[in-house]
């Protein structure tokens, strides 16, 4: 399995617009950070993880050709906001959607053309699949739903194999740590290191790589608060690292 970290940043993306810090107006591409998804890739299958307003740079970047699904956390517009351009990759057939049914509710609202009776050609088709707390399979691969919750917003994180992918949370409940022991990689939240009503801290996520243990743990989801990449990265544990735009992982 490979993955590829499309963007790395909050919702404001990296550098924050009116912004003169330090991380805003760094050199270093590693502080440039677009808004958070990633595309995960095994056997011939290719899934994307959410689809933020920067979606098409992303693509751009990492010169995606496939996609045979998009797995949905949650709506805020910062993870669902560059639906509209998946048109290319829903040219020949309806491309499957997974996520709550609230999400993909909201998909609805968002794009109304896409669910008309008679939808114009061009629009992009989807084809919506709503996710419970049951394990769900795209193709081949098992995905076991993680309930995190983003405040009082319930959040889709998940694990695949010896994967776990856990974006926008600051509250998970013992049940669903118990579903991230003996991974390989854990890709988890963190935004900055002062308390945030919806976000992990950087303390927060580190606490619960340690409770979990995994091989190797990614962060994720930063603001420019964070600080500059080099020097945050170099004070972080050894199995432990700030993701970056355009990182690619094989696991």
């Amino acid at each position: 399995m490979k993955l590829t970290f499309l963007g790395t940043g909050t919702s404001t993306g990296n550098p924050q617009l009116l912004c003169n810090c330090a991380v805003c107006m760094s050199k270093d591409p590693k502080d440039n950070r677009l808004r958070t998804s990633v595309y995960i890739e095994d056997e011939g299958i290719s899934i994307l993880v959410d689809c933020g307003p920067d979606f098409r740079q992303q693509a751009l970047r990492a010169r995606i050709r496939q996609i045979n699904a998009v797995i949905l956390t949650h709506e805020h517009y910062d993870h669902v906001g560059g639906m509209d351009d998946l048109r290319p990759f829903c040219s020949f057939k309806e491309l499957p959607v997974y996520g709550f049914k609230r999400v993909l509710d909201k998909i609805k609202v968002i794009l109304p053309y896409s669910f008309a009776e008679n939808p114009y050609q061009g629009v992009p088709l989807f084809q919506l699949n709503p996710v419970t707390m049951k394990p769900f399979f795209v193709n081949h691969l098992e995905v076991i739903p993680i309930e995190l919750m983003h405040h009082r917003l319930p959040v889709l994180g998940f694990r695949i194999g010896d994967m776990a992918y856990l974006t926008d949370y600051n509250h998970i409940e013992q049940s669903e740590i118990d579903k991230l022991y003996h991974l390989k990689i854990l890709i988890v939240d963190a935004l900055r290191t002062e308390k945030h009503i919806s976000h992990n801290t950087l303390q927060q996520a580190l606490d619960l790589i340690d409770a979990v243990n995994p091989e190797k743990a990614y962060l994720i989801h930063m603001s420019h608060q964070m600080g500059l990449h080099r020097e945050v990265d170099i004070s972080l544990p050894e199995h432990v690292q700030l993701a970056y735009d355009g990182f690619v992982i094989d696991i």
